[in-house]
């Protein structure tokens, strides 16, 4: 189910970006953040899918709500003087960077299985040293995710 948040940012891509649709420069740092938030729920639908956890109701419940949330805070920065669209880039950022390492762990681990390999472990008995597994982080909403 993970090819549907694929889809729909290859066609939130295409849209905007074949329609030839000017915006004015003003609003250039609410849409980047925008997109950055679209970007952010698009990693972290296709890690939900990595997992078996994808809901199509939530990904695009939290596609538009980080989208908007992301784009008035820099709008309430601006009225307010401070760079509060700098915290969403920070916020956005660190997730995308922790979703994509969980992907690829994911994909990694999939691809070892795959191959027959598995993943490997050494006693102490005969003297090889044991591989030191991720450790886990805990995200604010209270799951347990492996981290780097």
């Amino acid at each position: 189910m993970a090819w549907f948040a694929v889809l729909a940012g290859a066609l939130g891509f295409g849209l905007v970006y074949f329609s030839g649709a000017a915006y004015p420069a003003q609003y250039a740092q609410y849409l980047s953040l925008a997109a950055l938030a679209g970007l952010d729920s698009l990693i972290g639908g296709v890690r939900a899918g990595t997992e078996g956890k994808f809901k199509s109701d939530v990904f695009i419940s939290g596609f538009l709500t980080n989208a908007l949330l992301a784009a008035f805070l820099a709008y309430l920065g601006d009225l307010m003087g401070q760079p509060l669209g700098l915290a969403a880039l920070v916020a956005l950022g660190g997730r995308i960077f922790v979703n994509l390492s969980i992907i690829r762990r994911h994909w990694m681990e999939g691809h070892e299985r795959g191959s027959g390999s598995g993943p490997k472990s050494r006693s102490p008995k005969n003297g090889n040293s044991k591989i030191i597994e991720a450790q886990t982080l805990t995200q604010p909403e209270g799951r347990a995710v492996q981290g780097e």
